[in-house]
């Protein structure tokens, strides 16, 4: 397949691409797939697959403090553990609203580096293991560089590798507390608002992710313009990154656009 159809307003010179699980090389693609671009918020995702190979060789309890006097490594990754989006912002209690929060994962990464610097580990867990040429330039929560194909390798290690078991990404990347309500920035408010730990759960939500992916996809986009979708259960990845920040446009585009490529895709 060759590019997108021209009613879909992606900025000129965005790229993106979408693979099955089972190959290596796309499906569908668009633009220059090796080009690096700032990730923004999409760098959460790789926060979160660092967090996972620490619990998966036994140097991180998810229930382990951390946060709010209450709250867990576990509630921090599901902005659950009632942290503002930037420190000295709002606040809530302990496991009652989903507050997206920067400074929350920025606390994950940190405890996962355990006294190394950001791109010290950010290439030990996740650049190095996946074969990726994406560096780390700023802070945990929103400062990788990196390409299409960086992270569609990021997607798909989600799904398939030895890197983690069944047990572990099914840990990441289910709801946890799936009650909570909360605000997707740029999108509003949802109720209930699922999230898994590091990644954003589609559920029942119309609206980056489009409504015809799974229930059960998860990921994360950026202010960027960036985004990435797992959907474990077509087994099918898209990745990316676009040529303008994040705007009405994207509220526009990617809903209906993620629609079309499920329906190319696996319809």
């Amino acid at each position: 397949m060759g590019d997108t159809p021209g009613d879909f307003e992606w900025p000129t010179g965005s790229r993106y691409a979408a693979w099955h699980i089972s190959q290596s090389e796309p499906l569908l693609h668009s633009g220059s797939l090796d080009s690096a671009a700032p990730w923004a918020s999409v760098t959460k995702v790789a926060v979160a697959l660092a967090a996972a190979r620490a619990v998966e060789r036994g140097e991180m309890d998810l229930d382990a403090p951390l946060g709010p006097p209450g709250s867990s490594v576990r509630h921090v990754l599901a902005h659950a553990s009632g942290l503002g989006l930037e420190q000295g912002e709002p606040t809530a209690p302990v496991g009652t609203r989903r507050i997206y929060s920067n400074v929350g994962i920025d606390l994950v990464a940190t405890f996962v580096a355990n006294g190394a610097a950001d791109a010290e580990w950010f290439e030990r867990d996740v650049a190095r293991p996946l074969g990726l040429s994406a560096v780390m330039a700023g802070r945990p929560s929103s400062g990788a560089v990196g390409s299409v194909n960086d992270l569609g390798r990021l997607g798909r290690s989600w799904l398939v590798g030895p890197e983690l078991s069944d047990d572990v990404r099914h840990t990441f990347s289910n709801c946890f507390l799936p009650e909570l309500s909360g605000v997707v920035p740029g999108f509003g408010r949802f109720s209930p608002c699922p999230w898994g730990l590091g990644v954003e759960v589609h559920g029942d939500k119309s609206h980056w992710m489009g409504e015809k992916f799974s229930p059960r996809a998860f990921g994360h986009f950026g202010q960027s313009g960036s985004l990435l979708l797992i959907d474990p259960d077509h087994g099918i990845v898209v990745a990316a990154l676009a040529a303008e920040p994040f705007g009405p446009w994207a509220v526009r585009t990617w809903p209906r656009w993620m629609n079309w490529l499920f329906s190319e895709l696996v319809e």
